[in-house]
């Protein structure tokens, strides 16, 4: 049964259980997460444990035993704790470089073809364009950006045709950047050899227009560098793609668009300061990890729904979810027990949500239990009364607490986040505080936040389908003029446990002109045939 407190109570409990952090303009609200008096005191070892495994962390130890290899994202806003020298100049050197070119840019030194670069194509996928397209979204302004920002995150032609509708006759004066830790990334890989077409067929060269972000000697620093791109920034082995946001992924990008690159960082650092503190009682992701340990039962049964009543945020939601669910979405823990952990994580914004699947909420399976994130100041000018003495932003905060309340009163559990402002510190302080929140709660459930062997499970099955399009094309060429069903052809290639694919991809290939196959309706769609025209 779900414990509530009365109003009284709940006042007290308010008391109790909302920090703020000064130094981060942040406010943390925990009295709505029903945890019982003696569960934190409860943690408390299990805690402790966390944060050394964390310093162990920070200091350069092997966390991610299967690629052999540091995690060293706090090290980017604060080089002086990187375990060598030679990691600490390269950090400083790289952020260096990124303010100079970007300053090249901007200046016009470095030009387009068809002028001062106006527009910023980034190419990337995951994490090479979740966090650069979230701070763009967040810290944008389109009146005094220094450059439009598009992107290619997806290998899909039709969408990457509407950004390039986007940019028109803009191409000229277009800056690619391709971000790739190895270059063989198959979704970046095609969205560059797209770039590089639609350049082609407006007699532009791609180099004179493309910059990379990769690792060193990786396939695409290997093209960049035979093709004379602009330049070349490094990613590290050591800087996993959902925690590369202030690494040249993300920093380079927002240096292009014109934005605080230098506040991003000082948000960070500041945050990493206070959650390095080994007490939970004032250490902001101690206290989400120890929450989200609490509600999911140490299991994640309950998803996380994320809630930013801010529209600059919209994008946090689904920034988060690559970071905590490819994080903690794990099959076995560190004794390699089969433990199938993980966190669903869902959201968009408020107030708009309201109006979709809050109904659900409040009155549906309770399966979940929201983040709310509330940001205090509403615009940086004054604002206009749409009522009596009341502005469109209080409606947006009355929104906020009602929905909480309403929430609460129905037995849904939160946890509520106040900013004081949208600024370069505060995304900065955000993307840090679930870092280390998801560190922390991976130690609490003993597993490795740092690796990702179904995403490679994935790209290997990808891989699979595209050599068995190959074959079912080769034979299609070899049996011309004759018209097989998706069995026929599936038996002719000796794909004898893939008789579905070979029916998907039959379809997928009929559906496109691309590779001249033909499909001819049969009584069922199982008796339809393809051939090669």
């Amino acid at each position: 049964m779900t414990t509530r407190f009365s109003k009284s109570e709940l006042w007290q409990r308010f008391q109790h259980y909302y920090t703020e952090y000064p130094t981060l303009g942040l406010g943390m609200d925990l009295s709505r997460m029903n945890f019982g008096e003696d569960y934190l005191p409860g943690m408390k070892t299990a805690i402790q444990k966390a944060f050394i495994a964390m310093a162990e962390l920070e200091k350069g130890g092997i966390a991610n035993p299967s690629e052999k290899r540091m995690v060293g994202h706090y090290w980017l806003r604060n080089p002086g704790l990187a375990p060598t020298r030679t990691i600490q100049t390269e950090i400083e050197e790289t952020v260096t470089a990124i303010k100079a070119f970007a300053a090249r840019v901007h200046s016009g030194e470095v030009r387009g073809s068809g002028g001062v670069f106006t527009h910023l194509l980034v190419i990337g996928i995951g994490g090479s364009a979740l966090g650069p397209q979230f701070v763009a979204k967040a810290l944008g302004q389109p009146a005094t950006d220094k450059m439009a920002v598009h992107f290619f995150d997806n290998t899909d032609p039709d969408g990457m045709d509407k950004v390039l509708a986007e940019i028109g006759t803009g191409l000229g004066k277009t800056l690619s950047v391709v971000i790739s830790k190895s270059g063989g990334t198959k979704e970046t890989r095609n969205g560059m050899l797209e770039a590089q077409s639609a350049y082609a067929r407006a007699g532009l060269q791609f180099a004179a227009h493309a910059v990379a972000v990769t690792g060193t000697f990786s396939e695409l620093d290997k093209y960049a560098t035979t093709n004379n791109w602009l330049q070349r920034f490094p990613m590290w082995d050591w800087v996993g793609g959902r925690t590369s946001e202030l690494s040249a992924v993300g920093l380079l990008p927002a240096a292009l668009q014109g934005l605080d690159i230098d506040g991003l960082l000082a948000g960070a650092k500041a945050c990493d300061v206070v959650t390095r503190v080994p007490d939970p009682r004032i250490n902001p992701a101690a206290q989400l990890a120890l929450m989200w340990y609490y509600i999911g039962d140490g299991k994640g049964s309950k998803n996380m729904v994320i809630l930013p009543y801010k529209d600059r945020l919209e994008l946090f939601s689904k920034y988060g979810q690559q970071l905590i669910m490819e994080s903690l979405g794990k099959a076995f823990d560190n004794d390699n027990r089969e433990v199938h952990q993980g966190i669903a994580v869902f959201g968009n914004k408020g107030a708009t949500d309201q109006h979709s699947y809050v109904q659900q909420l409040r009155d549906g399976v309770l399966n979940f239990f929201v983040t709310f994130i509330e940001v205090l100041q509403d615009r940086q000018t004054p604002s206009m009364e749409v009522d009596p003495q009341v502005t469109a932003g209080d409606y947006l905060c009355g929104f906020l607490l009602g929905t909480r309340q309403a929430l609460y009163e129905s037995g849904r559990e939160s946890i509520t986040l106040t900013l004081q402002a949208v600024s370069p510190h505060s995304i900065g302080m955000l993307i840090a505080l679930f870092e280390r929140a998801v560190g922390l709660y991976a130690t609490l459930i003993n597993i490795n936040a740092y690796d990702q062997p179904g995403v490679e499970a994935g790209k290997k099955a990808a891989a699979a389908v595209i050599g068995l399009q190959k074959r079912i094309l080769d034979y299609l060429s070899e049996k011309s003029g004759h018209a097989l069903t998706s069995d026929q052809l599936a038996s002719g290639i000796g794909a004898h446990d893939d008789f579905e694919t070979v029916f998907k991809i039959l379809e997928h290939l009929a559906a496109n002109p691309d590779h001249g196959v033909k499909k001819l309706a049969g009584a069922s769609p199982f008796l339809a045939t393809y051939q090669k025209i």
